[in-house]
């Protein structure tokens, strides 16, 4: 993974377990041992959903950059409604609380998807591939009429 990429994943996996961390100890005082066990697993959750969409979505960008805008759009949708999948399969469950679990899992995803755009806003990108030595010095040493 290049380091851009792991920037960028790190700029949002650590705001992300943050407010994860926050949540966990809301949900306890709350809701006891089960709230705070439903806002770790909603967290972990979040990371690892939207973990593997960024990552998946920088490779597409670096081998196909025309279908970018296209593919997030449809990768973010696609995570969105595994992520509503997944909280439907597991409202009746008695390992955690449920409320606590969705909560957290809402509050996960906004803060993600603000900490990717405020990366990729701060990401210092170059637009243009700047030509090598070598690429400046094969032009020049043909004739010039």
């Amino acid at each position: 993974m290049p380091t851009n990429d792991v920037r960028t994943l790190l700029h949002t996996v650590v705001p992300t377990a943050a407010v994860g961390a926050v949540a966990a100890v809301i949900s306890g005082v709350v809701a006891g041992g089960k709230g705070a066990l439903g806002a770790v697993i909603g967290t972990a959750v979040v990371i690892v959903f939207m973990g593997i969409g960024l990552v998946v979505l920088e490779r597409i960008a670096k081998s196909m950059p025309h279908l970018f805008q296209g593919m997030g759009l449809l990768l973010y949708t696609t995570q969105l409604l595994l992520l509503f999948v997944f909280m439907a399969a597991v409202k009746d469950t008695t390992l955690f609380n449920p409320k606590a679990f969705a909560f957290t899992l809402v509050a996960a995803v906004l803060v993600w998807i603000a900490a990717q755009a405020r990366a990729y806003m701060t990401a210092k990108t170059l637009y243009v591939e700047p030509e090598s030595a070598t690429a400046e010095q094969a032009g020049k040493s043909g004739s010039s009429a």
